[in-house]
């Protein structure tokens, strides 16, 4: 009984000690005066009526929505395929397309910026705005790559076999079989990318520089002339559309499922 006592207790202090910084700057945003003071001062919700209201932060939002949406359809694009020809056939070829879809997101942020850097500089589109579209795009391919891959995993031959011998061609055993099973893993894969471009920082501002201001340029910009607790507002902001998006992944898709937690022979 002690040792369960203790154990919760230490899980406990280890959640309070990670959700201290979001509990300060939860403060911050609600602070009546523009000051970085915690416990705050006064009360008001001035700072996230902000982020819609002053055309700055509103066109950094949008155009971070808007590039977060683009990345992660593309790599969802560049992933599926990849996946389904794995799953078809599994080759050398394939494996050496597989592992260079994951690389991007295994290597350090910066040596992927630093890439994406010098390929658009060469190219002489540095600055452009589809520029860090397709750079976030091959940044986060692993994530949907992962998660599709994992779906097809979960496919159970004998389904399509059985479709095949029913009289089904490869294409509407993709289109009516496949892809509504491997559905969630898709949006899961989708979910993730768009998520984690919506705060990406190092390869956005490697791309185009202050030529399209996404939110964490905006922020980092500001910084230079002064706090706001604008900022603190819009970082609430993006934790809580996570929280969102992964919590409807969560709840109708299985997150650890589609983390690759467990297979269905494990589950109980």
């Amino acid at each position: 009984m002690t040792e369960k006592l203790l154990s919760r207790l230490f899980f406990a202090l280890v959640g309070l000690f990670l959700a201290a910084p979001l509990v300060v700057i939860a403060g911050v945003s609600v602070n009546e005066k523009q000051s970085l003071t915690f416990p705050p001062q006064g009360f008001s919700l001035s700072w996230y009526a902000q982020i819609f209201t002053d055309g700055e932060w509103r066109g950094a939002l949008l155009t971070s929505v808007l590039i977060a949406l683009g990345a992660a359809s593309i790599a969802v694009l560049i992933a599926l395929p990849i996946g389904y020809a794995l799953w078809r056939k599994t080759t050398l070829f394939g494996r050496i397309v597989q592992t260079l879809g994951v690389s991007p997101f295994v290597l350090p942020p910066v040596i992927t910026a630093l890439g994406a850097l010098s390929f658009w500089a060469t190219v002489g589109s540095y600055g452009a705005w589809y520029t860090v579209v397709i750079s976030h795009a091959v940044f986060f391919t692993s994530l949907p790559l992962v998660t599709i891959s994992l779906g097809f995993a979960t496919i159970d031959r004998e389904v399509t076999e059985a479709a095949r011998t029913m009289g089904a061609d490869d294409r509407r055993i993709l289109t009516t079989i496949v892809l509504p099973m491997i559905a969630p893993y898709i949006v899961s894969g989708f979910a993730f990318a768009f998520v984690l471009s919506l705060n990406e920082y190092i390869v956005a501002y490697m791309t185009v520089g202050f030529t399209q201001v996404t939110v964490p340029i905006k922020i980092f910009n500001a910084l230079r002339y002064g706090y706001t607790p604008t900022m603190a507002s819009i970082s609430i902001l993006f934790v809580a559309v996570a929280v969102v998006v992964f919590g409807l992944v969560a709840r109708f898709g299985d997150l650890p499922r589609l983390l690759g937690a467990w297979s269905d022979g494990g589950r109980k």
